[in-house]
């Protein structure tokens, strides 16, 4: 009889109870509610926001706002390139940026390209075709961008999967081409935004505003918050070395809980189903290990998704599901359960539905009729091989 015993209240470090966890969302709510106002979750959260960093102009040298001209599209090394020196074909043909970031042609000191426009390797040229004695006057130069290479760039901070990423290779399928044969080449494969979804997107605790990009010994500061609010936002090309740095404001912005550029491509939840009505995993179109939802979705729409809801009223009504997460911050795992019935049918039921992350998991649990009809089978079954 200790099956029909309820299970333990979930133990948590985190003071989840009272609004403190990674999500106010994950506070118990009340048994009776005759508060009338709803929809608190969000300012909660946002009372705990910090600036990552107050002003720029005490960070000292090597900071600086993106300069406007560092936009647009700068060459890497492995880049191809296509040079054109009037009708001189000593100097023309397709170079590949070498991996020191030098343009190299023959006859001529290398060239830095790591960086650089290609109207500033054609003024260089220029130069060093006329002061190496190879022309009286300024020849005619063209150097175009044929094909943009892959890159490995370092993403740390505020993102779900911190790590060195390559951003920019594309696959067979992926080519035109019409477009291998034109001049430049460009994708958008090689973009920030890119890097910040291939290291797991940004986490919802990011400060969009002061992200940082470490190149070349400076550092720049980005903003990419118009991607949420439906403005223009700098979204550069990344170079070979590049350094990316997300800054916290350690707290739970709800507003970044929507799908976007630089948020994670979904979330694959790990399940566990119950076992009535469903007779199984695999009839409920439920997979062997996880399952993907997208991102946004919150925890009572996934237990809806994982057919936790519904059935017989009688004997299935009072079932409860519970959310294993971790907060990405601390590291420090939690566990929250909830009464499904309860949840649906509240009318604050907004204010302590949490949104879900990627990596968690979620179980499901039967009714009491449920447990008690497993009881007796499983005692029928018990009994009736007692000799």
């Amino acid at each position: 009889m200790a099956g029909c015993s309820p299970a333990p209240t979930p133990s948590n470090i985190a003071p989840v109870e009272v609004g403190r966890g990674y999500q106010a969302q994950y506070r118990d709510p009340p048994r009776r509610s005759g508060d009338k106002t709803y929809l608190v979750s969000p300012r909660m959260n946002m009372e705990r926001c910090v600036d990552s960093f107050a002003d720029l102009s005490e960070q000292g040298k090597g900071s600086a706002i993106l300069p406007l001209n560092l936009s647009g599209e700068r060459l890497s090394r492995d880049d191809l390139l296509d040079v054109r020196v009037s009708d001189d074909e000593t100097f023309g043909g397709d170079y590949v940026i070498s991996r020191d970031g030098f343009l190299k042609l023959p006859y001529l000191p290398p060239v830095q390209a790591q960086g650089r426009r290609t109207e500033d390797i054609e003024r260089d040229l220029v130069d060093l075709l006329r002061s190496g004695g190879f022309y009286d006057s300024a020849p005619l130069i063209s150097v175009r961008l044929r094909d943009m290479a892959s890159v490995n760039v370092a993403v740390s901070g505020a993102v779900f999967e911190p790590h060195a990423v390559e951003v920019g290779r594309r696959g067979g399928s992926d080519l035109d081409p019409a477009r291998q044969r034109a001049m430049g080449a460009s994708t958008e494969a090689r973009n920030l935004s890119t890097a910040l979804r291939a290291a797991g997107g940004v986490r919802p605790d990011a400060d969009l505003t002061r992200i940082e990009l470490h190149r070349a010994g400076m550092r720049y500061v980005l903003d990419l918050s118009g991607v949420f609010e439906g403005r223009h936002a700098v979204d550069i090309v990344l170079l070979a070395g590049d350094e990316i740095i997300v800054p916290s404001r350690q707290c739970f912005q709800d507003d970044l809980m929507r799908p976007s550029p630089i948020s994670p491509p979904g979330i694959a939840l790990f399940l566990s189903n119950l076992t009535q009505p469903a007779t199984g995993n695999a009839p409920s179109a439920i997979g062997r290990e996880v399952r993907e939802v997208p991102y946004g979705t919150r925890f009572m729409q996934a237990v809806v998704n994982t057919n936790c809801v519904g059935g017989a009223r009688a004997s299935s009504a009072n079932r409860s599901a519970v959310l294993f997460t971790r907060d990405p911050v601390t590291g420090v795992s939690t566990v929250i359960e909830r009464q499904i019935e309860d949840q649906l049918r509240r009318a604050d039921r907004d204010d302590y539905d949490p949104y879900l992350l990627p990596g968690d998991s979620i179980a499901c649990y039967d009714s009491g009729v449920t447990n008690i009809a497993e009881i007796g089978r499983v005692f029928g079954a018990v009994v009736g091989v007692v000799p």
